[in-house]
């Protein structure tokens, strides 16, 4: 990984930011294109990596590996595993990752009724994850 200058006008900018904006807190710990949906996939409880891979096909192994890194990371999820072969990891979220569940389900929901035509397809998946 490459080093960030500490002196950079960006750096600056963006940590002033950080400290004054808490929408700018949340998008630096769940921004970006994967995390959201990794945790939204979650909701409905623990997974396997290899269910993660498949509920997110487009994500490439190399990406899911390094989104899930940075969520364990930050706090919003758990990883156990056990020492067997082949390993048996499993992700959850953690209580902060639980508590974004309203967030998250305000973001699907605005997607439900803002979608037109698609709005059927994600209300069956909706249904697979449980409100509480």
């Amino acid at each position: 990984m490459t080093t960030i200058k500490a002196t950079s006008t960006i750096q600056e900018n963006k940590s002033r930011a950080f400290v004054a904006c808490p929408v700018t807190f949340v998008m630096e710990k769940i921004g970006g294109y994967w995390k959201p949906i990794i945790l939204f996939n979650l909701l409905g409880g623990t997974k396997r990596y290899s269910e993660l891979k498949r509920s997110v096909p487009t994500i490439t192994e190399k990406v899911l590996i390094q989104q899930l890194k940075q969520l364990e990371s930050e706090g919003l999820i758990t990883r156990k595993a056990k020492d067997t072969v082949p390993p048996h990891v499993t992700y959850e979220l953690s209580k902060s990752g639980k508590a974004l569940r309203p967030v998250l389900y305000a973001m699907a929901e605005w997607a439900v009724h803002n979608s037109g035509k698609l709005s059927k397809t994600f209300s069956r998946q909706m249904a697979d994850f449980p409100m509480e």
